[in-house]
């Protein structure tokens, strides 16, 4: 896989490859906009895909009460520090 595709990954698959990387490492999310973050501890919520949504809205949303087509995901939140 080239460094910029797109990585869908499972839980295990995720695991997998963290182990393949030096175990020392600092891992971080994306910022805002730009730079990088530290993120709150993984936790699975429940979704809704809706890829038509602007970039910045992203692809997935919580999922709401009556929502068809949802799905349990494990989610990394970004620390979101004030200005």
């Amino acid at each position: 896989m080239s460094k910029n595709e797109v990585f869908h990954s499972t839980v295990g698959q995720l695991v997998d490859l963290l182990k393949t990387l030096p175990q020392d490492l600092p891992v971080l999310t994306s910022g805002y906009e730009g730079g990088f973050e530290i993120f709150y501890e993984p936790g699975i919520i429940k979704v809704r895909h809706e890829p038509e949504n602007r970039y910045y809205e992203g692809e997935f949303q919580v999922a709401e009460d009556g929502d068809k087509e949802t799905f349990d995901a494990v989610v990394i939140r970004r620390v979101v520090r004030d200005v």
